[in-house]
């Protein structure tokens, strides 16, 4: 089971070329402004020992891994140590593991904070990938990410191994019999053991409010008196959660693809499929198809999956309805990839699932040789962990006719996965929609895209009207995809980059098109 949401269009790039187709409250201890020199800041975070507050970083030449090769350039990797539980910052520790490139003009104002989204979603990785659209930022800042705890680097977790995870692919995500039904809560309660299994006592320390902390004292570490911050999809809601924690230590902050914060879990599910649907009228309108038709052959195409698979020319496998709607999902994040899609769908229409297996390897981060990445096992574990909220399987049964009615494509596997995704999980979560106001932080670019499938636009509205008045500051982008910050838009590009190089803070409401 994999769910739809959070990924930022930096990873569906890179998994389309893979697929080879064409809370705690505010008010801590609040420091100055700063210059962002390379040495412990005034603002300490409060509670921490010293050991931890005022470690030396030992940056050196980055290492690869077997999922990613060591970057070019002038790229360091380091480790910072972080307090495993923040309710008691002097027990055990975890090391977090972080890269960057150092600001490459005079006038430096600091380190900026990439967050790329997921959650689970590597930095380290993706930092330098995103290099290139960051190119303008890089006079001035240091360009810093970092893996958060429990995913990749930092004690990354893996619930199940690659043979369990192609397995579980034949789950039937939208079960129409008992039998399937209790085959698919089955097949996330193990997964939710197995995790547990894997993370141990880290399981209950890797919610967005940990690692919201892990920044602040990555913030002080690198020497900066405010964070400087660029999230990107759930890395919005991290951003959001840390100007609530520490809103007077909120430097300049953009905030693209933004999470609605005042939606549950039954609220995000709803939003994606009008998100996803969204951009499928627009896909089917691009190509001179009446959405509501387009949308209703591929709905029937799905539905013949479920009953008989297609065959693929990957040896043993076959393309199955859960495989077929994750391979239209990832075209969708980018514009760029509907040419592909279109090929996919046709392919599948004439008998052939192979080039929709592919892009749903892609997006499952399945590689030729059979191995999977761990992405979606972190993801689970932070969103659980975060989110309170647990439909039993008969108030999904009962929320699916309106799922369906929002889309006839997406629909019901994003209702099925209100019951599935953190069934019977092993920690229960924390909250029912996560606290970002920030009274008295200074001004956060929130950045909407009205063509989002991922974070629908709405949420940017949302989330700046949470921040509070005069916090949140909305731009809109008239476009498509996942994210506006280097998607095409000469307009957005520079007036993020103007806020963020100058400080200066566009108009509430500025409409880039």
């Amino acid at each position: 089971m994999t769910r739809l949401v959070r990924w930022t269009a930096l990873t569906a790039a890179a998994a389309l070329l893979t697929a080879g187709c064409s809370g705690g409250s505010s008010g801590e201890d609040e420091g100055g402004g700063g210059t962002g020199s390379p040495r412990p800041s005034a603002a300490a975070p409060s509670g921490v020992p010293e050991s931890l507050a005022f470690q030396e970083l030992d940056w050196g030449r980055c290492k690869g891994t077997a999922d990613s090769p060591a970057p070019d350039g002038d790229w360091q990797c380091t480790t910072l140590k972080a307090p495993l539980n923040w309710a008691e910052p002097d027990g055990d520790t975890i090391d977090l593991a972080l890269i960057r490139s150092k600001a490459t003009g005079d006038e430096r104002i600091g380190s900026l904070l990439f967050n790329f989204g997921g959650p689970g979603g590597s930095g380290v990785s993706m930092m330098p990938s995103y290099a290139d659209t960051v190119s303008s930022l890089h006079d001035r800042y240091d360009l810093v990410s970092w893996d958060p705890r429990g995913v990749a680097a930092s004690e990354g977790i893996r619930c199940r191994g690659d043979e369990a995870i192609e397995a579980a692919e034949s789950v039937d995500s939208t079960p129409d019999t008992t039998a399937e039904e209790q085959a698919y809560l089955k097949d996330a309660a193990d997964f939710g053991k197995g995790c547990q299994k894997s993370a141990g006592e880290l399981m209950s320390h890797v919610s967005t409010t940990d690692t919201a902390r892990d920044m602040d004292l990555m913030r002080h570490v690198l020497g900066d008196d405010k964070l400087h911050y660029f999230g990107i999809s759930y890395g919005t809601e991290l951003g959001g959660v840390y100007a609530h924690l520490f809103p007077k230590r909120v430097g300049r902050m953009t905030l693209d693809a933004v999470v609605d914060p005042t939606a549950d879990t039954i609220g995000h599910a709803e939003n994606q499929a009008r998100g996803f649907q969204r951009a499928l009228d627009d896909y089917l309108k691009s190509t001179g198809q009446d959405p509501e038709q387009g949308s209703r052959e591929i709905a029937d195409l799905l539905e013949r999956l479920d009953a008989e698979p297609l065959p693929t020319s990957s040896p043993g496998r076959e393309l199955t309805q859960t495989l077929a709607l994750t391979g239209i999902v990832l075209p969708l994040y980018s514009k760029s990839g509907w040419p592909t899609l279109t090929s996919a769908l046709t392919a599948a229409e004439e008998g052939d699932g192979s080039e929709l297996l592919a892009l749903a390897d892609g997006y499952n981060e399945r590689d030729p040789s059979g191995h999977y990445g761990t992405t979606t096992h972190s993801q689970r574990v932070i969103s659980c962990l975060d989110d309170k909220q647990r439909p039993t399987l008969e108030e999904t049964k009962r929320l699916l006719p309106e799922f369906e009615k929002i889309s006839p494509v997406f629909g019901p596997f994003l209702g099925w996965d209100t019951a599935g995704w953190c069934h019977d999980w092993p920690v229960p979560g924390q909250h029912e929609t996560p606290e970002v106001s920030a009274p008295g932080a200074a001004p956060v670019l929130v950045v909407g895209n009205t063509g989002d499938p991922a974070t629908p636009y709405e949420g940017a509205r949302r989330m700046a009207d949470e921040l509070g008045e005069d916090v949140g500051v909305v731009l809109t982008w008239k476009g498509e995809g996942h994210g506006a910050y280097g998607s095409g838009s000469d307009c957005v590009d520079s007036t993020v980059d103007a806020y963020l190089l100058k400080g200066t803070v566009p108009e509430d409401g500025k409409v880039c098109s």
